[in-house]
């Protein structure tokens, strides 16, 4: 059962990434990753797998040690529930990612190579986004700010 429930955490959030890779401008997509509740049923998952082991799930977060770690991911349910959970925070991080890449304009064959590349290794991903958002963003500011100074009334003298 275990292996299942590790298997379907991924399924579940499947059709979230699948919208955001593959139909990044329909509006639908838009819709759902704008949507928190999307990791619910992930999160379901979660519960499942955790709460038979949860008193190894308290020891390990309660007082973190990394051999208290190690112990609850060498359960099955203990590193089912670690699985769920990183996949539920992988799925939030990507639709805010999503969103913030088409709140800035960048372009769909840029963001659906970085979303896959956030559901291998998020942690390398995030960053990688942070430096294109953060470019992006300089880019348009100095946009806006060029598109200022054409825009502005030039005063006339000797009225």
């Amino acid at each position: 059962m275990t292996a299942f429930l590790f298997q379907l955490s991924f399924y579940l959030a499947s059709p979230v990434w699948l919208l955001m890779i593959f139909a990044p401008t329909r509006r639908v997509t838009a819709r759902v990753a704008a949507s928190p509740l999307t990791v619910l049923p992930v999160l379901v998952v979660y519960v499942t797998m955790a709460v038979p082991v949860f008193p190894e799930i308290w020891t390990a977060v309660s007082s973190p040690d990394i051999d208290r770690f190690r112990e609850l991911t060498e359960l099955a349910g203990g590193a089912g529930a670690v699985w769920a959970q990183v996949i539920a925070w992988d799925l939030l991080l990507g639709q805010w990612m999503y969103l913030e890449g088409r709140r800035l304009g960048i372009s769909p064959l840029v963001m659906s190579p970085l979303l896959v590349f956030t559901i291998l290794l998020s942690p390398l991903a995030f960053p990688a986004f942070l430096l294109l958002r953060a470019v992006r963003m300089r880019s348009a500011a100095r946009a806006a700010a060029g598109a200022d100074r054409t825009t502005r009334p030039v005063s006339v003298q000797g009225r």
